[in-house]
């Protein structure tokens, strides 16, 4: 299958919290293969794993890194294109004073240069950005 949608780091993170939402959990069963994850993404989510003491949360978190995302998702690269296309949309935005979250812009940049739904629960991160789709699978799809 064809990849058509990128994870944001709290829609990756989804199901590993202590009650993860049904419908987030669900629509990643059924669009497994449709998956990507941006290389930003990943990195929160490593980063936030690397700052946890040892313990048994973090071995469970590890362990879902590896199986779940590293093995079965493509990550996809910040290159060039992204870069360009971000430099752009940041200069837009902070020209008009609403500048983005950097990581925000990158991870908005690789949906937007490949052509993919962003999946996230944080809507209002992306609004601003041209010409990139995105949906809250909390929400009906």
């Amino acid at each position: 299958m064809t990849v058509r949608f990128l994870l944001d780091t709290n829609a990756l993170s989804e199901p590993m919290r202590p009650r993860p939402d049904p419908g987030v959990v669900r629509r990643m069963a059924e669009h497994a293969a449709e998956m990507a994850v941006a290389a930003p993404a990943y990195h929160e989510l490593v980063f936030g794993i690397e700052r946890l003491p040892l313990s048994r949360r973090r071995l469970v978190l590890e362990r879902y890194l590896e199986e779940a995302v590293h093995a079965s998702l493509p990550i996809l690269p910040y290159d060039a294109t992204a870069a360009r296309w971000h430099a752009t949309e940041r200069a837009r935005l902070t020209a008009i004073g609403r500048t983005p979250q950097y990581i925000d812009g990158q991870i908005a940049a690789i949906a937007r240069v490949n052509g993919l739904v962003l999946i996230t629960a944080n809507l209002s991160d992306y609004q601003d950005f041209a010409d990139v789709e995105t949906a809250d699978w909390r929400q009906e799809y």
